[in-house]
């Protein structure tokens, strides 16, 4: 695992990320850690009522790791751009291991945060690949990932071609 996680990080600093790719990772970094500050302060009920019950855990338990994940994985996007392809790897991981409750929110029917019918419900869960493909791009981990995984001597465009030594 940590030689994945190496080439990752080699081929993170070979890839070029653009303005926009930037833009978009600090955003969604800023916006995970405001939501994970909503999580340990304003809006902790809401996120409570969110837990489904066959969970494992107490829920206010779930409400604060979770808010604290997302503090430091919001901070993570937005102050640590040298290791924003693993980041981005553990915000997409994220947003995916969070789906089951956001599957339990519509089966269970249950209202929060203004989702109070099946049909927002399940808009929402339409949303959240995007939040996975937003953590991918905005970080340059999709081509990252492509080019650990990639046969050797495969080029994948954007790469930062290596000088000459």
């Amino acid at each position: 695992m940590r030689g994945f996680i190496d080439r990752l990080l080699v081929a993170g600093k070979k890839s070029e990320v653009s303005r926009t790719q930037t833009a978009f990772r600090l955003l969604l970094g800023a916006v995970l850690a405001f939501a994970g500050l909503s999580h340990l302060s304003w809006s902790r009920s809401e996120f409570l009522a969110q837990v489904p019950d066959w969970f494992p855990a107490e829920a206010d338990l779930v409400v604060v790791l979770s808010g604290v994940v997302e503090v430091l994985i919001g901070t993570a996007l937005l102050v640590a751009p040298k290791y924003r392809v693993i980041v981005g790897l553990g915000t997409a991981a994220f947003f995916v291991a969070i789906f089951p409750g956001n599957i339990a929110q519509l089966v269970e029917e249950t209202d929060a945060f203004g989702l109070n019918s099946t049909t927002s419900r399940a808009v929402r869960l339409l949303f959240q690949p995007v939040l996975v493909a937003w953590a991918l791009w905005s970080t340059g981990t999709w081509r990252a990932l492509r080019v650990v995984t990639s046969p050797p001597g495969t080029t994948v465009a954007g790469l930062v071609p290596e000088t000459p030594r």
